[in-house]
């Protein structure tokens, strides 16, 4: 990856203590950025400023508990991230997973739920940090990078009939970057997403883990999720990796993506079936 001086700006991760969120904060942080991060579980929010702090000792670092789908919270969150760096020129908005329900056993409160959660966890940080966005483009094309990116998931074009309300939600969240994109660009602030399909995480690990079959025979993490894969038909035959999603985040937010706003970037390891 080409490493860009990101000295003086200051990118927002929110979901940011594990995975995909922790490894974009990362590649911030390695960039020279000084980096705000949030979560909701307090152990791990710790845990994960701690590994950032001891890999960058000198790192301008803020990690604070939040949940996005709290609007008091966030908005005490975008508050810290003033009064500490005055100032967000890219916020990732990095939150939620994927529910497994069919139309069949889906009730009407699961759809709320995964509706909410989809929606208000980009809805929320968006309305909270877009102030200092705008301050930041007001800047001047060059001074800053003022840019909004969303990580989704490849089911927004191409559902599964057994994560129904999540594919549904999904290709709303998608509908609604690009809305925000057309609604932005005259401010010069740019939107853009990722699509993910299957990316290790935390989650895949305690399936692994809870796959008694699996650890009865000595099956190794590698060579369960690449059995995985290949019964998931993904032609790169493994699951993608937090940095390799990460990487995409980090060329969205910044300026080597500096013509590019509406748009999504496919890291599905080939799953894709659209053209």
């Amino acid at each position: 990856m080409i490493q860009l001086d990101l000295t003086g700006q200051v990118a927002v991760v929110t979901g940011g203590s594990s995975g995909i969120g922790l490894a974009t904060a990362e590649l911030f942080l390695r960039a020279g950025a000084a980096v705000a991060i949030c979560g909701r579980d307090n152990d791990r929010l710790a845990r994960a400023e701690r590994e950032l702090r001891e890999r960058h000792p000198q790192a301008q670092l803020l990690a604070a508990r939040c949940d996005v789908l709290d609007a008091a919270d966030v908005a005490a969150f975008a508050g810290a991230v003033e009064q500490r760096f005055g100032r967000a020129d890219m916020l990732v908005n990095n939150a939620g997973q994927g529910r497994v329900s069919t139309f069949a056993n889906t009730s009407d409160e699961a759809w709320r739920e995964e509706l909410d959660l989809k929606y208000f966890s980009i809805i929320r940080p968006t309305r909270a940090f877009l102030p200092m966005l705008r301050n930041a483009a007001k800047a001047g094309e060059s001074a800053g990078n003022a840019s909004i990116v969303c990580v989704n998931s490849l089911l927004a074009l191409q559902p599964e009939p057994h994560m129904v309300a999540t594919s549904s939600a999904r290709a709303g969240v998608l509908s609604l970057i690009k809305s925000l994109a057309v609604e932005l660009a005259p401010e010069h602030i740019r939107v853009n997403s990722i699509l993910i399909g299957i990316v290790e995480s935390g989650q895949w690990r305690r399936r692994y883990e809870a796959d008694g079959q699996a650890q009865a025979a000595g099956q190794s993490w590698e060579d369960w999720t690449r059995e995985l894969a290949r019964k998931k038909h993904i032609p790169l035959g493994r699951f993608g990796r937090p940095e390799e999603a990460a990487q995409a985040l980090f060329y969205l937010a910044t300026s080597l993506s500096s013509y590019t706003t509406g748009s999504h970037i496919d890291v599905s390891g080939g799953v894709a079936r659209h053209v």
